[in-house]
C-alpha cells in the first residue's frame, strides 16, 4: 500500500480524499494556489505544497508543476479527484513516465470514452443500449439538418469532447438545427478545444440515471446500484439521490450489467461511472461514461456503506477488489443537495467573496457535509462557486427528504449568496416528492425563475409567534416580567398580526385570534439560529428582528 498520497485538486474533493488517506493511515499532500494559501484542504493535508498562479491554468492544470510537487514530496501516487486533470490523457501518459501511480482508470479508458462518438461506438459494439442518431462528425450546418431530418426532431446536437453540458443544442425544426448547430461548434471549440459535433435523438421527458462501478486490475467488476441526476440547471446536476425512485428493480439490473460489460470493453480499472437517459417507459440509452469519481458519489457510499475512494486507492495499489456482485446491497435512501454561491432570485447569478458567518448542520450517520469552505474562506471568481455537497440519509425516501430539510434549516451562510431557499423548495416541491422527476423538472416547475415561496397564513400566524415570544424572551432578561407589554404587533409582507403573549411554567404562549402557540425557546448566544418548539412540532430559524411595541 501506497505511504504517500498527492491530491492534484482542491476544494471539498481534496478535502474528502484526504479524509480516507487519514483513515487509512496513509500520507497526504496538497498542492494549492496562491489564492488558496489559507485554504482548508491545505490545512488538512499532512504537507501542502504551493503550486504558483491564482488561475487553474496556472496552477491545478500545469502538469509539469503537479509533477514536481509529488517528487519533491515524495509522494507514490497521486489522486486527481474530479475536474482539472481526473480525464486527461497527457497527465496519466506523463505519470507512467515518471513512475507515479495515477488513481484511476488506463489511459485507454480516458481516450476512448472521453470521445462522445467513439465511446458511443464502443458502447454498441459492446451490446450496450444506444441513443438512435449520426456517430460521425458533422461536417456543416446543411449535413445536420440533413441529419436531423433523417433522425427526426426533436434532435440533440452534442460535442464530442463536451461535458458540463457546453456544446450542446436541442433542436425542433431545421432553421434551429443550422443555428444550433454553428453556436455548439462554437462553444465546443472555446472549451475543448475541439469543434466535432454528433447528433443523437432528443428523448422526451428524459430521467438521468447513472450507473457506479468499480473494476480492478484482473477484470473483476461490479456495479453499486444507480443514482438519479434528472434534476438539473443548464445540463449541471443540483439534486442527485440514490436510489432512483423511478427505476424498476429489473430496469436497475439491466442497467447494472450493460454498465459493467462497457467497463470491461476498455479494460477499465478503478471508480468510474456509466450514465444512461431513461425515457417514461423505462427504456434506457447510454449517455456517457465519467473515468473518474463523480461529484455526487456520497449518496452511493451511504446506502452501499463503500468508501469508493478508498476502493480506488487499492485497485491503483494492486489490490483485487473484495466485492461480489451478488453481496452488494442497496439499503435505505440518500440525497445530496449542491449549495452554490449563488443568487437563485437573480437568474442564479455566480456570487463572489468572503464568508462572514458559516455555520452548518452537526454531522451524524445521517448527515454528512463534503466542504473545502470553512467561515472566513472566499469564494473566488476563479474557481467552481460550489460552497458544499449536504448529504442526507434516511431508511427511506421521505425520511430522507425531512432530514434534508431540516439540515438545510440548521445552515447559516452570509457574505456572499446562495441556493438554501431554492434547494428547500425543490425538497417541498410535490412533483419532486413523488419521485417522477425528468431533466426538464427545473424549466418546468420554476418557469418564471425562481421567486420564493409565499407563506400561508397558518406559517404567517406561526412565525408571528415565534418572534413575538423570541422577543419576549430577551427582554426578560432586561426589564421584569411585569414591565413587560404583552400584547404587539408583527408586520409581515404589509400584513399586521395581532399576538397577546402569556407566561406558563416552561414556555411561552402567543394567542393569535383563536390560536394559541405554546413556544419553547432553545437559543444559544452568538448562535443566529434558535431551536424550538412550537405546540410539540419542533424548528429551527435565523432570526433578525425589528419589533416595535403598540400602545
Amino acid at each position: 500500500m501506497f505511504k504517500k498520497i498527492l491530491i492534484a485538486n482542491r476544494g471539498e474533493i481534496a478535502c474528502r480524499v484526504i479524509r480516507t488517506c487519514k483513515e487509512m493511515g496513509i500520507k497526504s499532500v496538497a498542492v494549492y494556489s496562491d489564492a488558496d494559501e489559507n485554504s482548508m484542504h491545505a490545512d488538512l493535508a499532512d504537507e501542502s505544497i504551493c503550486i504558483g498562479g491564482t488561475a487553474s491554468s496556472e496552477s491545478y492544470l500545469v502538469i509539469e508543476k503537479i509533477i514536481q510537487a509529488c517528487i519533491e514530496s515524495k509522494a507514490e501516487a497521486i489522486h486527481p479527484g474530479y475536474g482539472f486533470l481526473s480525464e486527461n490523457e497527457e497527465f496519466a501518459k506523463a505519470l507512467e513516465k515518471e513512475k507515479i501511480v495515477f488513481i484511476g482508470p488506463g489511459k485507454r479508458a480516458i481516450v476512448s470514452m472521453g470521445d462522445k462518438i467513439e465511446s458511443k461506438k464502443i458502447a454498441e459494439k459492446a451490446g450496450v443500449n444506444v441513443i438512435p442518431g449520426f456517430t460521425e462528425a458533422i461536417a456543416d450546418a446543411d449535413q445536420a439538418v440533413q441529419v436531423a431530418n433523417d433522425i427526426g426532431y426533436p434532435v440533440m446536437l452534442k460535442a464530442s469532447a463536451g461535458g458540463g453540458g457546453k456544446g450542446m443544442r436541442v433542436v425542433y425544426s431545421d432553421s434551429e438545427c443550422k443555428d444550433g448547430f454553428e453556436r455548439a461548434k462554437n462553444e465546443s471549440q472555446a472549451s475543448f478545444g475541439d469543434d466535432r459535433i454528433f447528433a443523437e435523438k432528443f428523448i422526451t421527458e428524459p430521467h438521468h440515471v447513472e450507473i457506479q462501478v468499480l473494476a480492478d486490475e484482473v477484470g473483476n467488476t461490479v456495479y453499486l446500484g444507480e443514482r438519479e441526476c434528472s434534476i438539473q440547471r443548464r445540463h449541471q446536476k443540483v439534486i442527485e439521490e440514490s436510489p432512483s425512485p423511478f427505476i424498476s428493480d429489473e430496469t436497475r439490473k439491466k442497467m447494472g450489467e450493460q454498465a459493467v460489460a462497457l467497463a470491461k470493453a476498455v479494460n477499465y480499472k478503478s471508480a468510474g461511472t456509466v450514465e444512461f437517459i431513461v425515457d417514461k417507459d423505462q427504456q434506457f440509452y447510454f449517455l456517457e461514461m465519467n473515468t473518474r469519481l463523480q461529484v455526487e458519489h456520497p449518496v452511493t457510499e451511504l446506502v452501499t456503506g463503500v468508501d469508493l475512494v478508498e476502493k480506488m486507492i487499492r485497485i491503483a495499489a494492486g489490490e483485487e477488489l473484495d466485492l461480489e456482485q451478488d453481496k452488494i446491497i442497496s439499503k435505505g435512501w440518500a440525497i445530496e443537495s449542491r449549495i452554490y454561491a449563488e443568487d437563485p432570485y437573480r437568474d442564479f447569478m455566480p456570487s463572489i467573496g468572503r464568508l462572514t458567518k458559516y455555520l452548518t448542520p452537526e454531522s451524524s450517520k445521517e448527515v454528512r457535509i463534503d466542504t473545502g469552505i470553512r467561515e472566513g474562506s472566499e469564494v473566488s471568481m476563479f474557481y467552481d462557486p460550489m460552497i458544499a455537497k449536504l448529504i442526507t440519509y434516511g431508511r427511506n425516501r421521505n425520511e430522507a427528504i425531512e432530514k434534508m430539510l431540516g439540515a438545510i434549516d440548521q445552515y447559516v451562510i452570509t457574505g456572499v449568496s446562495h441556493n438554501l431557499n431554492f434547494l428547500s423548495s425543490i425538497m417541498q416541491n410535490e412533483t419532486f416528492q413523488s419521485g417522477y422527476t425528468t431533466t426538464n423538472f427545473i424549466e418546468e416547475q420554476y418557469q418564471d425563475g425562481f421567486k420564493g415561496e409565499q407563506a400561508t397564513s397558518e406559517e404567517r400566524e406561526l412565525v408571528a409567534a415565534l418572534l413575538t415570544a423570541y422577543h419576549t424572551s430577551r427582554l426578560k432578561r432586561m426589564i421584569s416580567y411585569q414591565d413587560l407589554p404583552n400584547h404587539w404587533t408583527i408586520s409581515i409582507h404589509g400584513e399586521q398580526i395581532e399576538v397577546l403573549i402569556k407566561e406558563s411554567k416552561s414556555s411561552l404562549i402567543a394567542v393569535i385570534g383563536s390560536r394559541e402557540f405554546d413556544v419553547n425557546l432553545n437559543a444559544l448566544p452568538n448562535d443566529p439560529r434558535v431551536r424550538c418548539e412550537i405546540n410539540d412540532d419542533e424548528f429551527i430559524c435565523r432570526l433578525c428582528i425589528a419589533l416595535q411595541v403598540t400602545n
